[in-house]
This record gives C-alpha cells, structure tokens and sequence, in this order.
C-alpha cells in the first residue's frame, strides 16, 4: 500500500483497508463492550439451553473480559430455582461456548429475584360504538382508501372477538 496526495485535498490510502476502518465509531464500541455477545445469547437463550432451564432464569448482562473472552453472564433467577441452576453452571458455559465456538463465557453469576417478568402484549381496547367510525370511513372519498379501511376494521373485529 501506499499513500497518495489527491491535489492536497485529502490523504487516502491505495489498497485493501482492514474490515474495522469501515465500521462506524459508535458500532465499534458496542461490538468491543459485547454488546453483540448479549444480544446474540438473549436471541437464542431457549435454544442454547434447555427448556427447563430458561423457564428458570434468563440473562440480564454480559461482562467482558479482555479479548471478548473470559466474561461473566448474570443471570436472574427466579427464587426456589437457585439451586438447581447453580448445578446447571458448568452446563449453561458450556453450551454457550459451544455456541459461539469460542470461550465467550468462563463464569455465571446469579441474582435472585421473586418473578419472573413477563412482557404482555400490546392487546387493543374492544371498541364498543362502531358506528361512529363506519360514519367516518363512509365519508372517505377515496374508494380504494375506504376498501382498506372496511376490511382493516372487518379483520379487527374478527381478531378482537
């Protein structure tokens, strides 16, 4: 590689540039603090451990050691399920690691907590007078616009029953 002056408006180099050069500041500090490593173990947290296990517990964090190896997964645990994941560990790294195909993580800590947090879904209120809103589509003069809105409201209904 060499360098080249381009009419003394801006040194660029000739050549093959490394991966990292062309990645965004603010990805690269995610990707060295692990970020990807938590995202990628959260994904797919059932299917790197068993059933059983994930019902138990489920990963908070991921701290990172030097090299993205070495680092500490804390996991929250639903309490009375302590122990039995506390004998799970060694599983729980090894599968892990397997999964990555490196030794991403060396250690597991846990943390006790009384229930598990379930995230509800978005459920719509039940609408009560359709007729004001029947009103309203009536009124669109657009004929393919007021289409899409009777069978929006049509598959609404349907799913809301």
């Amino acid at each position: 590689m060499h360098s080249k002056d381009n009419n003394k408006l801006k040194n660029f180099t000739q050549g093959l540039r490394p991966f990292s050069s062309s990645i965004p500041k603010t990805l690269k500090k995610h990707l060295k603090t692990g970020g990807y490593n938590y995202s990628n173990i959260v994904d797919n947290w059932t299917k790197m451990v068993n059933k059983k296990i994930s019902d138990c517990c489920y990963p908070i964090t991921v701290k990172m050691g030097k090299e993205m190896r070495n680092g500490t997964l804390v996991l929250n645990v639903l309490h009375g399920k302590e122990l039995e994941i506390e004998y799970k560990k060694k599983e729980i790294v090894d599968k892990i690691n397997s999964f990555f195909g490196y030794n991403c993580i060396s250690q597991v800590t846990l943390k006790i907590v009384q229930e598990k947090v379930n995230t509800t879904k978005n459920e719509f209120p039940k609408i009560k007078n359709l007729s004001k809103i029947t009103e309203k589509i009536d009124n669109v003069k657009n004929n393919q616009l007021k289409s899409s809105l009777n069978n929006f409201l049509k598959a609404f209904n349907e799913k809301n029953k």
